[in-house]
């Protein structure tokens, strides 16, 4: 089975890689994996022979057709320009995420296969006044381009996949945590910075208020939503190849707990508060709860809560962080 994965050296991309190397697929085993990004990898990459990086613009129609050829079974569409630096940077964020999803989408078509495609959603798709519990059929009222150029994206996925270009699955993932890595652009950066520099010895600063609540999931629990999304029949999504993610809700002053429960006063000692209205105003206009029955009766599961988030950061990734921090 080939296997494209585009922001294939992101953190979510290097993780897929290694459950798809080390597992395969209910297709069967994975016989060559792309990982295609813009810049090198700064996680170590496995040493595999099935292994291929390629480096380039996601936006590059023939870069994207070059990667995306005949004999490709599946893509894992995960390349993006992050929330805050879509927002700052409109001409970048449009280029890059919603040119480089049609630049995807139209290699797929033209190789005439009709290869599964998973497409990162997000939770910007929703904003404004929301329900107390969003899912998939909330509305989508985007408060950010992010949020814009993920809806539209999503309405891509189901025309190819309705015109038969693609067999096209678009997730919706809730804020992921606890990254391991460096602090990026996005919006929700903090969620991550506030757990992992604190438990690496480092200091972090937490910019929204503490009673800002957000609905979070795992790495490894989005990762092994993805592997999933790969392996269900696109038959069973029906007319609608949109899914909401289950995902856990949890305050930011939680957040803060758990982080002292995992590593003690001196760990909680090193966050400080200081508001920043814009990062506010844009976790703010995110849903806080989610419901998803449609994704939860075709096995995707939820983590149990920032407790078991912060233990899978621990055991997979707290060894490499503290590396990577020097």
């Amino acid at each position: 089975m080939r296997i494209v994965i585009t922001g294939g050296c992101g953190f979510l991309g290097r993780r897929l890689a290694l459950l798809l190397l080390d597992r395969g697929t209910a297709q069967g085993a994975v016989d060559e994996l792309v990982l295609f990004d813009n810049a090198p990898s700064a996680l170590p990459l496995p040493d595999d022979r099935r292994v291929r990086v390629v480096s380039g613009d996601i936006a590059d129609r023939d870069t994207v057709r070059a990667l995306i050829v005949p004999g490709t079974d599946a893509v894992f569409h995960l390349a993006a320009i992050v929330s805050g630096q879509a927002e700052a940077d409109t001409d970048l964020g449009y280029r890059v995420n919603l040119d480089g999803t049609r630049a995807v989408l139209d290699a797929c078509r033209t190789i005439g296969s009709a290869p599964k495609v998973i497409f990162a959603s997000s939770l910007a798709v929703y904003g404004g006044a929301l329900p107390p519990m969003v899912g998939d059929d909330t509305a989508l009222t985007p408060q950010s381009s992010y949020g814009t150029q993920k809806a539209i994206g999503e309405l891509l996925v189901n025309d190819y996949s309705r015109k038969g270009f693609i067999d096209g699955r678009a997730l919706r993932l809730p804020t992921v945590v606890v990254r391991p890595g460096l602090p990026n652009r996005a919006a929700s950066t903090f969620a991550s910075s506030m757990i992992r520099e604190p438990l690496t010895g480092k200091e972090a600063v937490c910019p929204v208020a503490p009673d800002t609540v957000m609905a979070l999931a795992s790495p490894r629990g989005v990762v092994a939503s993805l592997a999933h999304a790969l392996d269900i029949d696109g038959a069973a999504l029906g007319d609608s190849r949109v899914l909401q993610l289950p995902g856990y809700s949890v305050s930011v002053g939680e957040m803060a707990e758990a982080l002292k429960r995992a590593g003690g006063a001196a760990a909680y000692a090193r966050l400080s508060w200081q508001h920043d209205p814009t990062i506010q105003a844009i976790v703010g206009s995110w849903p806080p709860a989610l419901v998803a029955p449609r994704a939860e009766a075709l096995g995707f599961k939820p983590d149990s809560g920032i407790d078991e988030a912060i233990g899978f950061f621990i055991e997979d990734d707290l060894a490499l962080q503290k590396t990577l921090a020097g």
